[in-house]
């Protein structure tokens, strides 16, 4: 009699297929963040009659637990509901660089330009180059991750590689990027929207700077490209084994078609005519772009802050000029269109801001927030823990619940305001706190079956392995996760420990030595 039994998983298998079960039972992020602003409430009403409160250490107010149902704190809810989500930090920044972003990327622009970059990388050096555009790919939000596993499948296939392991690696570097990005983009201007609504919570001036993580997710970047190199080459493709290319293999993967002959050029001109532009407004005399009564590095604030502006025409403009040059764009009713798309497109991260920007508002009108990261700053300087091991367990956090909630600005946005003003209070930067989670949510989640583009790698790699399943996919994957979570790890703790978290004031202020 023939077993028709499935074949038993293994041990890891099972306990990955137990975290997809969980997640799926949990709610979209949205209704989480509404149980969110219940329990705030609860514990706010709690709180106010224990009579709960902190002295801040800065500015020596008292600070007393409020109930969010008493007349004052529902007339603000009520009254300035429509203020509260309009002056949500990361709404703004978002929507502005998807503007030009939107457009760059519907009228091919951005599927181009990285098809070229990786079709122009020599064999020796295909794997490194391959990790570094996908670490770029961030600067084109999600469609990196759609755009480049597969077209670099399509490049390691043609270059006599294994296919899939083009995939895993430039799936795990797209992944990676969101801290391990070489320069600043919308990623941090969404990111770094969040954390500063969280530090204002304990300092009302303080505002984010769109390249205040720079020198850290550059470095961080680095030791992605030498450790994801190191996998690929001797662990996940040797482990795959020499590729044949079956009778009938795929053959494109998903490659654009090709653009007219100097549509990328064109796009490259604009793109660099507005890069002079921002450098004219930053470094001629009287530049709008410096703030002349400041000192230092906090001379160079404005140009920081203008960043998420120049990326906006940056995005627009080249895209614009690829339009032109392929037909795309025919008519300026077209650009409004590619426009507009974009935007629609944003509509689920309108909605969670919503909520999530009320969550923070209430949060700070309980004062919960400033008195629990005063009373956790106060036992952190008690427990003695090393700057470096607590940073560490801000970027363990992060790892561990992205097996949960795949949402990197959703679980910021709920940790944010506990995090950020709790590690001020010892020192560090909202930056540096900020950077330590990125650290953790850019590792574990590459392998974690609950972050939404995991099945449509697994799709990709099915063209050119029809056989590949769940477990195959994941064992490809994992050395690149825990790989990348240990370097990330020591990244983290190597910046604290040297003292590069805590110094005086100025845009990079956690990157100068205290």
């Amino acid at each position: 009699m023939t077993n028709t039994s499935p074949p038993r998983k293994s041990p890891g298998i099972r306990i990955l297929d137990a975290v997809e079960r969980f997640g799926d039972r949990l709610p979209d992020p949205v209704f989480i963040f509404l149980w969110l602003i219940g329990g705030v409430v609860v514990a706010s009403i709690i709180c106010a009659a224990l009579g709960v409160s902190a002295t801040n250490p800065v500015t020596h107010e008292v600070l007393v637990a409020q109930s969010l149902l008493s007349a004052g704190n529902v007339r603000t809810l009520l009254t300035e509901m429509a203020r509260t989500f309009t002056g949500f930090a990361p709404l703004g920044l978002v929507l502005l660089v998807m503007l030009g972003a939107g457009v760059a990327e519907r009228v091919g622009l951005l599927s181009a330009a990285i098809a070229g970059l990786v079709k122009a990388a020599p064999r020796a050096l295909l794997t490194p180059m391959v990790l570094l555009i996908g670490l770029l790919s961030n600067h084109a939000a999600d469609s990196g991750i759609v755009v480049l596993p597969p077209l670099a499948a399509v490049v390691f296939a043609a270059a006599g590689r294994n296919p899939i392991a083009g995939l895993a690696c430039a799936y795990a570097a797209t992944i990676a990027s969101f801290a391990g990005n070489p320069l600043p983009g919308q990623f941090d201007a969404l990111i770094l929207g969040f954390t500063e609504p969280a530090a204002r919570l304990l300092d009302p001036t303080w505002t984010a700077n769109l390249a205040g993580d720079w020198y850290f997710t550059a470095t961080g970047g680095a030791v992605f490209i030498a450790v994801g190199w190191i996998i690929t080459d001797r662990i996940v493709e040797p482990r795959l084994g020499a590729w044949t290319p079956p009778k009938a293999a795929a053959t494109t993967g998903g490659e654009p078609a090709g653009a007219p002959k100097g549509a990328l050029l064109w796009s490259g001109l604009a793109a660099l005519a507005v890069i002079l532009l921002w450098a004219a407004l930053a470094l001629a005399p009287g530049a709008p772009l410096q703030d002349p009564t400041a000192e230092g590095p906090a001379r160079w604030t404005p140009f920081f802050r203008s960043l998420v502006a120049g990326f906006f025409l940056l995005f627009l403009a080249s895209g614009c000029v690829y339009g032109l040059r392929t037909g795309l764009i025919r008519k300026d009713a077209d650009v409004v269109r590619y426009a507009s798309e974009s935007i629609a497109a944003m509509a689920p991260y309108i909605v969670l801001a919503f909520v999530a920007s009320h969550f923070i508002a209430m949060f700070g009108w309980s004062n919960l927030g400033a008195i629990s990261a005063i009373n956790g700053a106060d036992a952190l300087k008690r427990s003695g823990a090393p700057l470096g091991v607590i940073l560490m367990g801000v970027t363990v956090l992060g790892a561990g619940l992205d097996m949960v909630i795949a949402s990197a600005s959703a679980k910021w946005a709920a940790l944010g305001p506990v995090l950020v003003p709790m590690l001020m209070l010892l020192g560090v930067s909202p930056e540096m706190t900020t950077a330590a989670y990125r650290m953790g949510d850019s590792s574990l989640v590459i392998m974690s079956p609950m972050n939404p583009y995991f099945i449509l790698v697994l799709g990709f790699a099915r063209r050119w392995r029809p056989e590949l399943g769940v477990g195959g996919l994941l064992s490809t994957l994992l050395p690149y996760a825990v790989a990348f979570f240990v370097a990330g790890l020591a990244v983290t703790g190597l910046w604290g420990a040297l003292g590069l978290a805590t110094g005086p004031a100025a845009p990079f202020h956690y990157l100068i030595p205290a």
